[in-house]
C-alpha cells in the first residue's frame, strides 16, 4: 500500500497481542507496534486509512480504528476498547458488557471514536466502498495506455506449456510460450535475442500498458546477466515497468566461469535490479534457487507484487545438492547407512520448505495463483501501481 499509494482498509476483529507469545510480538522494531507506526506514516503521506470494525478491537487493536481517517463500526457486533470487561472488572470492580463499554452506540453517539454506524457486515462494506468513492484519488502514474488487445494464444492453454513437475528434475521450457499467453496480441519485441540466450528480454504491452519483460530460459551466464542489466537500464530510462518471470536454478559455476567474471557480471545484474525504481513485478513460474532469486527480483528486492504458480519451488539450492554439500562437509567417517539417512532428512526438509505453499504461508509472496489467471492478476497489479509517481533511478 505504501509503495503503490493505495488506500488501506482494515477489517477489524482482533483481540490485541497474543499474551503467551508477548516476547515474539511486542517490543521489537517489526513487531506489533509497527502496525501503528506504518498507519501513521501512510496517513501523513495522504494515503487514506479506513477501518471497518466487524468484531472486537481490543487493547492495541483499538488504535487502528482510532487512528483511521474514517472508521465504521457494526451494530451489536463491533467493539472498540483499550481494556475489555474482564480487565475493567479486575481494575475497577465495575461490571459492564462489551457493547456498553465500547459498542457502536457508544462510539457513534457518545465518544465520537467511530464515524459511521453500520447495521450489519454487508452494510459496513457498502459504507467502506462509499468512503473510497469519495476519496477523489488522483492518477499520478506516468504510464500511458494503448488499446487493449487479447493474446493470440489463449491464456487458458498456458498449463499445456509446462513440463511434468512431478519428476524430481528441473525440466526447462521455452518461456516465450508463457509470454505469448500473457501479453497483448501475443506480440513481444525481443531485445538482444541471439545474445545471452538463457535469459529472454523484450518489450510488450499488458492491458494496453507498456512493460519490459525479463524471463529465464535456463541458467544465468555472464552474457545473460549483462544482457538483463542493459535491458533493465533501458526500462528505467524510459519509465517502463518491469516484469520478471522466474524459472532459475542460479548462476553458472565452475573454473572457466569464475575466470570470465561471473561474480562481477552477476553483481551488475543484482545492482540493476536493486536500484531500478520503476514498478517491478515478479512471478515464480518454476524454480527460484539461490542467487538466481536475487538477480530475478525476489522478495528482498521490493517488487510491487510477487506471485507464485503452484509448481514453483524456492530454496537456497535444490534438496539433492544441499544434501550432497552437507554430507561432504559434515559426514566424514560415517557409515553408508548413516549418510543415506542424513541425505534423506536434508532432502525431505528442502522439499517441504521449498514448496510455494510453505513460502506463501510466511508471506514471502502475495499469493499462489492459477497460471491461467496470470494475465488478469498482473493487469490488476499494474493498475494498482499507477497511483504512485515513478522516482528517477540512479545506478551504483
Amino acid at each position: 500500500a505504501d509503495q503503490n499509494r493505495l488506500p488501506c482498509i482494515y477489517l477489524g476483529d482482533r483481540g490485541g497481542a497474543t499474551l503467551p507469545y508477548q516476547a515474539d510480538v511486542f517490543p521489537d522494531e517489526m513487531h506489533f507496534g509497527r502496525i501503528f507506526f506504518n498507519q501513521a506514516q501512510m496517513s501523513a503521506k495522504g494515503i487514506a486509512q479506513i477501518a471497518v470494525v466487524m468484531g472486537s478491537c481490543t487493547a492495541g487493536g483499538a488504535y487502528v480504528p482510532a487512528m483511521a481517517d474514517e472508521s465504521i463500526i457494526v451494530r451489536e457486533n463491533g467493539t472498540i476498547f483499550l481494556g475489555g470487561p474482564p480487565l475493567v472488572k479486575a481494575a475497577t470492580g465495575e461490571d459492564v458488557t462489551p457493547q456498553e463499554l465500547g459498542g457502536a452506540d457508544v462510539h457513534c453517539r457518545v465518544s465520537g471514536v467511530a464515524d459511521h454506524y453500520a447495521a450489519d457486515d454487508h452494510h459496513a462494506l457498502y459504507l467502506a466502498r462509499r468512503i473510497v468513492g469519495n476519496l477523489n484519488l488522483p492518477r499520478v502514474g506516468a504510464l500511458s495506455a494503448a488499446e487493449i488487445e487479447e493474446p493470440k494464444y489463449d491464456p487458458e492453454t498456458i498449463i499445456s506449456v509446462l513440463p511434468d513437475t512431478s519428476a524430481d528434475v528441473m525440466k526447462p521450457f521455452d518461456i516465450r510460450a508463457i509470454i505469448a499467453r500473457i501479453v497483448d496480441g501475443s506480440r513481444f519485441d525481443e531485445f538482444k535475442k541471439f545474445y545471452g540466450e538463457t535469459i529472454v528480454t523484450g518489450f510488450a504491452k499488458l492491458y494496453g500498458h507498456p512493460i519490459g519483460i525479463v524471463a529465464n530460459n535456463g541458467i544465468l551466464y555472464s552474457e545473460s546477466a549483462l544482457k538483463a542489466t542493459h535491458f533493465i537500464e533501458l526500462c528505467c530510462q524510459r519509465n517502463i515497468p518491469l516484469l520478471f518471470l522466474q524459472n532459475i536454478t542460479g548462476f553458472m559455476v565452475g573454473k572457466h566461469y569464475e575466470e570470465t567474471g561471473i561474480a562481477k557480471n552477476g553483481a551488475k545484474l543484482v545492482m540493476a535490479v536493486s536500484n531500478a525504481n520503476v514498478p517491478k513485478f515478479t512471478v515464480l513460474v518454476g524454480g527460484s534457487y539461490g542467487a538466481g532469486n536475487y538477480g530475478m527480483c525476489g522478495r528482498a528486492f521490493e517488487p510491487r507484487f510477487l506471485f507464485s504458480w503452484p509448481n514453483a519451488k524456492i530454496s537456497v539450492m535444490g534438496g539433492s545438492q544441499a544434501a550432497t554439500v552437507l554430507t561432504l562437509t559434515g559426514m566424514k567417517g560415517k557409515s553408508e547407512a548413516e549418510i543415506e539417512a542424513f541425505k534423506k532428512s536434508i532432502k525431505d526438509k528442502y522439499d517441504k520448505e521449498g514448496s510455494c505453499y510453505y513460502s506463501s504461508a510466511r508471506l514471502w509472496d502475495d499469493g499462489v495463483i492459477d497460471p491461467r489467471d496470470t494475465r488478469k492478476v498482473l493487469g490488476l497489479a499494474l493498475s494498482a501501481s499507477q497511483q504512485a509517481p515513478i522516482p528517477p533511478t540512479k545506478f551504483g
